[in-house]
């Protein structure tokens, strides 16, 4: 990663960390930060084993590049199973003709092992939604959705806490000729009672042909989380940082909410 990137991620978080100064721990009620009480649910992009409480929904909203706008619900059914939908699309905002997303995504997330001292949390999983707009031609998403997977979940306390998530996932999305098995890891580092920084790679091996316009690199992301209260997490995200498309400069910049709240 070249200096003036590391420059601005620093800058980006010591922002951030300043704006939440003023937070009380009480506040914190979302998924961030040592007192966020609520466990994450994706990195970025890419799935961890976390999940929600029996009985709490969760909303999401991901506004994206070209307009762009995501919008995601899932509900806690047990403590150990989640269901959700999601739908959206590109030049939702703007003059241009706005174009939907082909089909709702769907999810279901099932923990089969809870972390203990030694192992890691496990989930296995099906999420068909993808990211950052939907390409009609190739049957597939900018970001290809995880499909099939399977992912671990390890916390440790550091300085607060950090939290270590890999993963391996088969995407149903195989219209630029791709079938690969994909594989993915991240961390997430809080950073005082309200924020926290988190960072994934996702090895795009499943993403690698020509035909979808990408150099296969990989998408290399990073984002900072800030619990405001309330259940409500603000999140702003910068993507494929390894510039695996072609048309990016720097990175992609995302903005997400996400509420979580009780049925």
């Amino acid at each position: 990663m070249k200096s003036a990137h590391v420059i601005s991620i620093i800058r980006w978080t010591f922002v951030v960390s300043i704006a939440s100064a003023p937070l009380t721990l009480g506040m914190a009620q979302g998924s961030a930060g040592t007192s966020g009480g609520r466990e994450p649910r994706y990195l970025v992009d890419v799935p961890t084993a976390g999940m929600l409480a029996q009985g709490t929904v969760g909303l999401d909203v991901d506004f994206f590049q070209e307009g762009g706008l995501l919008l995601g619900v899932n509900v806690g059914i047990l403590s150990r199973l989640s269901l959700g939908v999601s739908y959206g699309g590109s030049r939702l905002i703007g003059s241009e003709k706005a174009s939907m997303n082909s089909v709702p995504g769907a999810n279901v997330k099932l923990r089969v092992l809870e972390e203990n001292i030694v192992l890691p949390a496990v989930a296995l999983g099906f999420d068909s939604q993808g990211r950052d707009g939907y390409i009609k031609e190739l049957d597939r998403y900018k970001i290809k959705s995880p499909g099939f997977y399977v992912v671990g979940s390890k916390n440790y306390a550091l300085a607060g806490f950090i939290s270590v998530h890999g993963g391996i996932n088969y995407s149903l999305e195989r219209g630029d000729g791709d079938r690969d098995v994909n594989f993915f890891f991240g961390f997430e580092k809080t950073i005082g009672p309200v924020v926290s920084f988190v960072a994934e790679y996702n090895l795009g091996s499943n993403d690698s042909n020509g035909s979808a316009d990408v150099r296969g690199r990989g998408y290399l992301n990073i984002g900072v989380r800030l619990s405001i209260g309330g259940g409500l997490t603000l999140g702003a995200d910068l993507k494929d940082l390894a510039k695996n498309r072609s048309n990016v400069s720097v990175g992609n910049r995302t903005v997400r909410i996400e509420y979580l709240g009780e049925l």
